[in-house]
């Protein structure tokens, strides 16, 4: 069993919470992680690079020269690709598609054995919830330096919330290195990402749904 320190909004440390054991288990499979990663990072992927074959070069209709009698190595277009402009080949092409599909039980396998290699590294923090009236993003960063995760560290810091919270999001994205998404929208990657994975505290009495929602 995993434990992780609690802290109040403004930043205090109020003692320590067990994680649960739904997503807190013990589960690193380096496998699955790895598959994961590789294609969530596949799938970032637009595909828009593409090159010009012999065929889409303007030019190059007549023969440079007649095959026989010059001495020269006979050439049948000036836009054969070992000319300069000619077109290209084996170059890439925009219709490529690199997306790469993950059964569900392994996203299921990775999101949770990222949440075990946090927890095992002490990168886990349960914080109360946030209530802020208007985006305030002095807040958050005086939270995180109260975290040991200031603003000019280089951490990258992921912070889960209980639910959509539009302000919270508002208040956060002008800091680097912080992302803030609702608690069951993260993947693998996301947790991986993160040097600390901050966690609101109502949003893990949803862990047993959360295991086995559909990670992005």
């Amino acid at each position: 069993m995993y434990t992780a320190p609690v802290y109040s909004a403004d930043g205090e440390k109020t003692g320590d919470r067990e994680l649960p054991e739904t997503l807190f288990d013990g589960t690193v499979h380096e496998a699955a992680m790895w598959q994961v990663v590789k294609a969530y990072l596949a799938n970032q992927r637009q595909g828009t690079a593409s090159t010009k074959t012999r065929a889409m070069v303007k030019g190059g209709n007549r023969k440079p020269w007649r095959q026989k009698g010059t001495g020269r190595a006979r050439q049948g277009s000036i836009r054969a690709a070992q000319w300069r402009g000619g077109g290209n080949v084996f170059g890439p092409r925009a219709d490529r598609n690199f997306r790469q599909d993950v059964p569900k039980q392994i996203r299921w396998l990775a999101r949770r054995s990222a949440y075990n290699v946090r927890a095992q590294d002490g990168g886990v923090f349960v914080l109360d919830p946030l209530q802020f009236d208007a985006p305030k993003t002095q807040r958050v960063a005086a939270l995180l330096a109260a975290l040991g995760a200031p603003q000019n560290a280089g951490l990258n810091v992921l912070l889960l919330t209980d639910g959509y919270k539009p302000i919270v999001h508002r208040s956060a994205r002008n800091i680097p290195g912080v992302q803030v998404r609702p608690f069951g929208n993260e993947s693998a990657y996301d947790v991986l990402w993160a040097d600390a994975l901050i966690i609101e505290a109502p949003a893990l009495e949803r862990a047993e749904e959360v295991a086995h929602a559909r990670p992005a």
